[in-house]
């Protein structure tokens, strides 16, 4: 597989459908429409992931990329709900929407064809993947999969999806000179890191109560950081066979809506509780309301955010060195998948900045 990949790092290129059959041509054109159907919003995009990994659970990154896309929905109705409205501008929150709804557009557009094509190599009995660059998909994912075709193994194919995805969308989105203005270079961005905001959190139930686990990214426009991350996130779900279990029974019975009320439903409301005109008062303690106070306000996304018509994702292919498969090793470290308590304090210390609006006069 290495030397595959060293001789095709020296040769990526666009390539061209005249030397496709007319079945091959036609059976494109139903993938793309297809993933296009699937690729309307965050939810349609969740559930997709989530419909095909039941099908297909050797495909763990089908489930795995379900549970992070869910946090892609929670993280966009947040720059609608409680807190954020009262943070961003209205300016601020919509360029970080379209940063989210990029990211996510695109990740399913590279992705979800993989699987179409995998679904189908199975029915057929031979592999397809020699057409995935006609999908303008990586070389480095047809060298993958026709791999993983020969000698199935479900940690490598993970892990080069994880590479593919976070590298398809480095220069796509990362290094965008339109979000790196808007998003990556503003005070709020940076703000992230000071209060923990990027947690990816994987709900289960553990004794009738829904826990949390997960992980925290910090230096997201680090290419390495977000590939580790996604490491990380897989040790943490699939290598406990008792939490991966959990986590999507949780998700079979919570489908996505966007709203963190689909995790902590006595904590959150799709419906704001809160009465117009009043000053805003504390209402968390320990990730538990204070008596009397109502639950916090985070809408479902489609009633956030209007779906949006995204132009067609930028060509060329990013593979272009072969020592990147060095993050298809396993981790030598424990990963601790405890999160839920760093996620209280972030949410007490972002209801505070709510309160005092102190990222406004920051600001100023």
């Amino acid at each position: 597989m290495k030397d595959e990949l060293k001789r095709k790092a020296q040769k990526t290129g666009k390539v061209s459908e005249k030397n496709l059959t007319e079945a091959d041509q036609k059976f494109l054109n139903d993938v793309k429409n297809k993933t296009a159907e699937l690729n309307q919003n965050n939810v349609t995009r969740t559930k997709a992931y989530f419909d095909f990994y039941l099908i297909h659970p050797e495909i763990h990154w089908a489930f795995l990329g379900h549970m992070v896309s869910r946090n892609g929905g929670w993280n966009m109705t947040d720059l609608k709900g409680e807190f954020l409205t009262r943070i961003l501008s209205k300016k601020e929150r919509k360029d970080f929407f379209q940063f989210l709804e990029r990211g996510n557009w695109l990740i399913f557009q590279d992705a979800y064809p993989q699987f179409i094509i995998y679904e189908e190599s199975i029915k057929r009995k031979k592999p397809l993947f020699y057409l995935l660059p006609y999908l303008n998909i990586s070389v480095f994912m047809e060298t993958i999969w026709e791999h993983y075709w020969k000698e199935p193994d479900t940690y490598i194919l993970t892990m080069a999806l994880i590479i593919n995805e976070q590298s398809y969308l480095e220069k796509r989105v990362i290094q965008n000179s339109v979000f790196q203005k808007e998003v990556f270079n503003t005070l709020e961005f940076k703000l992230q890191d000071i209060f923990s905001f990027n947690h990816i959190l994987f709900p289960y139930v553990k004794n009738r109560k829904v826990k949390l686990a997960g992980q925290t990214l910090h230096q997201f426009g680090s290419l390495n950081e977000r590939i580790l991350l996604g490491k990380r996130l897989y040790a943490i779900l699939f290598q406990n066979k008792e939490l991966v279990k959990r986590t999507l029974e949780w998700a079979g019975n919570h489908p996505h809506t966007g709203s963190r009320k689909d995790y902590w439903p006595q904590i959150f409301n799709n419906i704001n509780e809160g009465i117009p005109g009043f000053a805003y008062q504390l209402r968390l303690h320990s990730c538990k309301l204070r008596r009397g106070a109502s639950r916090i306000y985070s809408p479902d996304l489609s009633s956030a955010w209007k779906e949006v018509n995204q132009p067609e994702a930028e060509q060329g292919d990013w593979f272009n060195e072969w020592k990147i498969i060095s993050y298809l090793t396993e981790l030598n470290e424990n990963i601790d998948g405890e999160i839920e308590n760093e996620y209280c304090k972030t949410l007490e210390r972002l209801e505070l900045a709510a309160l005092a609006k102190k990222v406004i006069s920051i600001l100023d």
